[in-house]
């Protein structure tokens, strides 16, 4: 049996005292002054130093760490987990997305991440900007765009312009006219499947065939005039 036990129980006037299993309160150079950081925590003042030295103005000669550990609990019950910022792929998300298909938390959680970066906003700009000219087939505006895009400081867009002006002619011709490369890329992704479905044992001359003839199929697709 320790020594605080046995001081414990002969301290002891009654053995509900022993049974209960209390731990007795201790007095401390601090009791005198908890009023006043109570009334102090109350008006706001929660930092652990600048109560250290007010006590100290006031008499009190105990330690800087008895005062924080009287406030901890009060900490842990005020401390407040901030939810997760969004992520990249969920930003991206709502950006591309047309501003009437995002619901209203999302929109609201958007305007407020625009709000706190000004290069993000600066983005959404130029990004509704370039889906307009999509949409709207107006491909004379390309140029007057990728001007205002390089005078921003966003470098995933400048990679983007950049990569635009290595084949301008036809960008302009596909974001202004109504051909494009739709059927091809059709085509392509057809022969793609009739290869899958030959395991890749057979060899060119087969490959050839079977497109040959799925085309002349009118009922998979027809074959254009020429």
């Amino acid at each position: 049996m320790g020594g605080n036990t046995v001081r414990r129980t002969a301290r002891a006037a009654a053995l509900e005292e022993l049974l209960s299993g209390r731990h007795q309160h201790r007095s401390s150079h601090l009791d005198p002054y908890k009023p006043h950081l109570d009334k102090r925590w109350a008006e706001g003042v929660t930092n652990a130093l600048h109560l250290h030295a007010e006590l100290q103005n006031l008499g009190y000669r105990g330690s800087y760490q008895t005062i924080s550990n009287y406030l901890r609990p009060r900490r842990r019950r005020i401390r407040v987990v901030a939810p997760a910022p969004p992520g990249v792929r969920q930003v991206t998300g709502w950006m591309m997305r047309h501003p009437e298909h995002l619901g209203d938390e999302e929109r609201r959680q958007f305007t407020t991440d625009l709000a706190q970066c000004p290069e993000l906003t600066a983005l959404h700009g130029h990004v509704r900007t370039f889906a307009e000219i999509l949409t709207t087939r107006s491909g004379q505006h390309l140029k007057d765009w990728i001007t205002a895009t390089r005078d921003e400081d966003l470098p995933g867009l400048h990679t983007f312009a950049t990569g635009l002006g290595k084949d301008w002619d036809a960008v302009v011709q596909g974001l202004t006219t109504c051909w494009n490369s739709g059927p091809v890329e059709g085509r392509v992704s057809h022969i793609k499947m009739i290869k899958r479905q030959m395991f890749g044992r057979a060899k060119l001359s087969l490959l050839r065939k079977r497109v040959l003839l799925t085309a002349r199929r009118p009922s998979t697709q027809p074959v254009a005039n020429s």
